[in-house]
This record gives structure tokens, C-alpha cells and sequence, in this order.
């Protein structure tokens, strides 16, 4: 499968452009970027073309890897799709309900396949815990955290204008989502949302199986209180996602692995563009609560 990347910023170097060069089933055919320059370097880098023409790059692939602030990478993404390609996307999928149904509508119509990398999803042992939890019945609840020190000199994610607009809410509220609706099932209502010192919000979610969750978010915890962690508890006791011993490029390759999957059997990806739609749907809600202050 050829395969182009669009963007150049940190997350395609350190993430996509690796995972794409080393994949063997891959033909990493050409980079395009909103900057010339970083999109030659990049290619240059991995031996492969820079395209100054979008359009020209999805018109010698069949799949794109996208590495695009979200609300860039809905249009992208739809477009790509109504070029026939083959869709490898990064979360959120897009920040509104309206960019989110055009991409996953585009999908629809040209049959392509679609894989949104949440990164817990396709890490070996988090994945596999997942899968594990999904089949326990008797949740009662579960607890979320995800707090990173991102706008710190030492991040190569300090300067990123869209995650200092949108913060921890739509960069880390994905990957909570991510885990806790295979395992507790769709979410039936954001039953609260409040905010906490910097960009930090607190969610509390309740699920269609009965279960309720709490979710909390940061990009601006110090740094010593940075971390993650997630628990749920039920009938059969407590569980607590595992931290993985695998890199983000070794994720990366599983996404890619989905991807071809999907596209050689036609049988949609547990995380495609329809699942990353609904996560934009619920950070939607939230985000609306958030809006709307807390009420006496």
C-alpha cells in the first residue's frame, strides 16, 4: 500500500514518519506539509518525496497518515477520502459534530477504510486489557486520569496553538474515552463537567450498562503529579489499565496493521472514523457544560 503523510510538525516525526519508513507492507510514497521547507527535510530524511500539491500527493496513494491539528485534518480527511484513500488519522477526529460527519459521510460513500490512533488502543497490553475488562460483567464504575505538563520549554508540544486553545478537555479526553466506552459502554449522558486550576476539567459520564465514570483531565498538572491512571471497579473487585513497555512507534505500526486489515477486508476498524465521530460527539456535550458554567 502507498502511503503519504500529511503534516511535519513533532507528532509526525516522532510518531508517523518512523512507523511508516519501518513498516514492511508499506510504501511510504511522499510527505506534504503546510510549510515547503519542513515537508522536504522530512522527506528528505526518509528517502522519500515532498509534495508542495496536496492533491497531487493523494493522487499517487492509496492512503494518507494524518498529523494535522484536528480541526485541518477533518478537511483533509474527507477530502482524501473522495480521492479514494485510505484513511490513518490522529484523535480527536475533529472538534465539531459537523467536521466529524463529513469525514466519517465520506467515508461512507467511497467505502474507504478508516482508523483513528488512539494511542491505549493499539498498545499490546493495554489493548489486551481492554479486551479483557470488555468481557467482565458487573462494572459499577470507573475513574479516568490523564494529566500531562505539556507547555513546559522541555515539550515539544509547548507551542501547539490548537492544544492551548482547546487543552486537556480534547487532547487527553480522547484517549480516556477511548478506554472507558469499550469496556462500560456508550455513554448515555455527561452528567456534570467543571473546571479545575489551568486548562484542567473534571467529567462525570454515565454509561447505558449502568456503570458511571470520572474523567480527569490536564495539560498543566506540575510536573511531579503528571501521569496516568485508570481504575475500574465491580462485582468481580478492581482492575487497573497496565502501563505499556511498547513506544509510540510501535502503536503506530498496529494502527497501520488495522488499516491494511480494514482495507483488504472491508470490515470496519473497531476505532474508525465512526467511533472517533462519537468521541467528538460526547467532548461536544462537555465541552457545552463547561460553557455553560456551574448553576447554584
Amino acid at each position: 500500500m502507498r502511503i503519504g503523510l500529511l503534516g511535519t510538525g513533532p507528532w509526525a516525526r516522532m510518531a508517523h514518519a518512523p512507523a511508516l519508513g519501518a513498516h514492511p507492507e508499506l510504501d511510504f510514497a511522499g510527505v506534504w506539509g503546510r510549510r515547503t521547507e519542513a515537508a522536504e527535510e522530512l522527506a528528505a530524511e526518509y528517502g522519500t518525496r515532498a509534495y508542495a500539491d496536496v492533491d497531487a500527493l493523494l493522487a499517487d496513494v492509496d492512503a494518507v497518515a494524518v498529523a494535522l491539528p484536528p480541526a485541518v485534518q477533518a478537511e483533509l480527511a474527507a477530502r482524501a477520502a473522495r480521492a479514494g484513500c485510505h484513511l490513518l488519522l490522529d484523535k480527536p477526529l475533529a472538534t465539531t459534530v459537523e467536521q466529524g460527519q463529513a469525514v466519517v459521510e465520506a467515508v461512507r460513500e467511497t467505502k474507504v477504510a478508516s482508523v483513528v490512533f488512539f494511542t491505549s488502543r493499539f498498545l499490546t497490553e493495554t489493548e489486551a486489557w481492554i479486551g479483557e475488562q470488555a468481557g467482565v460483567d458487573g462494572w459499577f464504575t470507573g475513574r479516568a486520569e490523564w494529566l500531562g505538563s505539556v507547555f513546559t520549554e522541555n515539550s515539544p508540544f509547548a507551542d501547539s496553538p490548537w492544544r492551548q486553545e482547546k487543552g486537556a478537555l480534547w487532547d487527553v479526553g480522547p484517549h480516556a474515552l477511548s478506554v472507558l466506552l469499550p469496556v462500560l459502554g456508550e455513554v448515555r449522558e455527561v452528567a456534570a463537567a467543571a473546571h479545575g486550576p489551568g486548562d484542567t476539567v473534571h467529567l462525570v459520564l454515565s454509561h447505558t450498562g449502568g456503570a458511571s465514570s470520572t474523567l480527569t483531565l490536564s495539560l498543566t498538572a506540575p510536573p511531579a503529579a503528571a501521569g496516568v491512571g485508570l481504575e475500574l471497579r465491580g462485582a468481580g473487585g478492581v482492575a487497573q489499565l497496565p502501563e505499556s513497555s511498547e513506544g509510540v512507534e510501535a502503536a503506530v505500526l498496529r494502527a497501520a496493521d488495522g488499516l491494511l486489515a480494514a482495507a483488504r477486508t472491508g470490515q470496519a476498524h473497531p476505532c474508525d472514523a465512526a467511533f472517533g465521530l462519537r468521541v467528538t460527539e460526547i467532548l461536544v456535550a462537555a465541552e457545552a457544560l463547561l460553557d455553560a458554567g456551574p448553576t447554584a
